[in-house]
């Protein structure tokens, strides 16, 4: 029977949580204060409390008091196993470079009869170089596989060789706010009735803990998903382009739709404004929804 602090990792399911125990694990002497950790992830401390009492009541974290003061510090038996989710510190071994051969071996697989195994190689080769550029994340490797087998998916829905369905991009500038939460809300609202897909011209490291926080408290999961770049085939594929301050960097192409949201961007602000823009959002996706499925 597995031993409930390996259970216990499950909850690391929530980035925010992975973030929490990544901040405990590099700050000066391997521990937090919760306020110090609001600070860092523009949270309110009874937001990142929630998390805490998850974490050690399943044995991820131990806590020591000083006083006032409640110290929070990773399980010295869960290091390993914490590492091995939220990667490695700088002072530990570097990561294993991404299996690139495996990843288009899995997809030549999966889209076997779609597209040959060099345009399969290509895709990934292209997807990696385009997420690699300024990433520091620890899943580098997965991120670069969940994204080739997007942006493959995308062109053959474009080639007409998947049923047909709407479909809806969601672009700003870096992937991390506006676009998110248009895009969560939309899959959440949608199912597998609509195509949704999300990108950033200048995408960001991650999506924002203020943006996971707003989605969740009205339901909506984030999943697995990260900041992408925009790409030609992403747009090629969809029905609908919903634009929110990025620009003109978006490419056009004949027979799609075009909508610009102006829209306030969240970055920096507090959790009262990203509720209104969230709930702004909400409102413009609910309106494209009845449009599309009224055709």
């Amino acid at each position: 029977m597995k031993g409930a602090a390996q259970r216990g990792l499950t909850v690391l399911a929530d980035p925010t949580r992975a973030r929490i125990l990544r901040l405990i694990r590099d700050a000066d002497g391997g521990h937090a204060l919760v306020g110090k950790l609001a600070d860092a992830l523009q949270l309110r401390q009874p937001t990142v409390s929630h998390h805490m009492k998850a974490l050690l009541s399943e044995g991820v974290v131990v806590r020591e008091r000083d006083g006032r003061r409640v110290w929070y510090s990773i399980a010295p038996d869960q290091i390993d196993r914490v590492n091995a989710l939220i990667g490695a510190g700088d002072s530990e071994a570097a990561p294993a470079a991404p299996d690139l051969e495996r990843i288009v071996d899995d997809l030549a697989l999966r889209f076997r009869g779609t597209f040959s195994p060099e345009t399969v190689r290509a895709g990934v080769q292209s997807s990696y170089d385009l997420l690699v550029t300024g990433s520091s994340s620890p899943l580098l490797t997965s991120r670069t596989a969940a994204f080739a087998a997007a942006r493959l998916e995308a062109l053959s829905r474009a080639q007409g060789d998947l049923p047909a369905r709407p479909e809806v991009l969601f672009v700003c500038v870096q992937n991390s706010g506006r676009s998110q939460l248009a895009a969560g809300i939309l899959r959440h609202l949608a199912g597998d009735r609509v195509g949704v897909r999300s990108a950033g011209s200048a995408p960001g490291p991650e999506v924002r803990t203020s943006i996971i926080q707003a989605l969740d408290e009205i339901g909506v999961s984030v999943g697995g998903e990260f900041p992408k770049p925009l790409t030609d085939d992403v747009v090629r594929a969809a029905d609908v382009v919903v634009t929110m301050g990025c620009g003109d960097s978006c490419p056009v192409f004949p027979g799609r739709r075009y909508l610009d949201w102006p829209l306030e961007d969240p970055v920096g602000k507090p959790m009262v404004t990203v509720r209104s823009i969230r709930d702004d959002i909400e409102g413009r996706v609910r309106a494209l929804l009845d449009e599309i499925l009224a055709y």
